[in-house]
C-alpha cells in the first residue's frame, strides 16, 4: 500500500487528525511516510496548512500541498475566486506517484468530501484515486446522520471502480449516545468496509509526543496500529 488517499464523508469530520495518525502510526513501525495535502482552501500564504498540522502531529514527514487558494471554499471555487490555476486530478496523481518513488508510504489527503470539485471539468479525488489505483480510507463521522453520508461515500467510490479501504472514526466522544454507540455496528454494514479505527475526541489538541504515543491504539494492524474493533464494539456498542 504505498499510496493511500484518505477522503471524508464531509467538512470537520477529523480527516486531517486521522491522517497524522494513520502517519504516526507508520512512523511508529519503522516506515518512511509523505503526506500530500490534493487542495489546501482557505489558509494564506504564511498560515500552516494541514499538511503542516500532519508533520507537527506526527513527526518527521514529508508534507507538501499541490495548490493553496487563500478563501475556505471548494477547491475549484476558491481557484477561480483567486485568479489561480485550478488542481487537477492527474496533477494530484503524479505528484503522489513521484513522492511514492521515494517513500514506503503516501498519504493523499483530500478537501472536504469525496465529490468536491478541484477544476471547471469536474475532477474529484476519487479521479486521483482512480489514477493512482490507490485504496481509499473514509473517514467518518461517529453521531446521528453519519451512515447515510458514508454509505453514498462507499457507493461512489465503488462506481468510480474504487474499493474503499476501512472506515475510521475521525472523532469518537467521551460519553457517546444511543445513536453514535449504534453506529459502531452499523458503519461497516452500510459502506461494506470494515472499521478500521476510531480517534477519540480531542486527539488533535495533543502534546505532539502523546499523540505519536497514542496513535497506534487508536488505528487498527491494517494501518500499523494495535485497536481491536470486536473489542471496541463490546465495550461502546449497543
Amino acid at each position: 500500500m504505498p499510496v493511500l488517499v484518505i477522503t471524508g464523508t464531509g467538512t470537520e469530520v477529523g480527516k486531517t487528525v486521522t491522517t497524522a495518525a494513520v502517519a504516526a502510526a507508520a512512523l511508529a513501525a519503522g516506515r518512511s511516510v509523505a503526506v500530500l495535502k490534493a487542495a489546501q482552501t482557505g489558509v494564506r500564504p504564511d498560515e500552516r496548512g494541514d499538511a503542516d498540522e500532519v508533520a507537527r502531529l506526527a513527526g518527521a514527514v514529508t508534507a507538501q500541498e499541490v495548490a493553496r487558494y487563500p478563501e475556505p471554499l471548494a477547491p475549484g471555487t476558491a481557484a477561480r475566486r483567486a485568479g489561480l490555476a485550478p488542481v487537477h486530478p492527474q496533477e494530484v496523481a503524479e505528484r503522489a506517484a513521484k513522492l511514492a518513488a521515494e517513500h514506503d508510504l503516501v498519504l493523499v489527503e483530500g478537501a472536504g468530501g469525496l465529490l468536491v470539485r478541484f477544476d471547471a471539468a469536474g475532477g474529484t479525488l476519487a479521479d486521483a484515486a482512480r489514477s493512482l489505483g490507490a485504496p481509499v480510507l473514509i473517514v467518518a463521522q461517529a453521531g446521528l446522520g453519519t451512515l447515510n453520508a458514508t454509505e453514498l461515500t462507499a457507493r461512489e467510490l465503488r462506481r468510480h471502480g474504487l474499493e474503499p479501504l476501512g472506515v475510521v472514526i475521525g472523532s469518537w466522544p467521551a460519553a457517546p449516545d444511543l445513536a453514535t454507540r449504534c453506529n459502531v455496528a452499523d458503519l461497516p454494514e452500510v459502506s461494506g468496509a470494515p472499521l478500521l479505527g476510531a480517534l477519540p475526541a480531542g486527539a488533535g489538541a495533543l502534546p505532539p509526543a502523546d499523540f505519536r504515543a497514542s496513535a497506534p491504539g487508536w488505528l487498527t494492524p491494517r494501518l500499523d496500529g494495535t485497536w481491536d474493533a470486536e473489542a471496541f464494539r463490546a465495550r461502546e456498542g449497543a
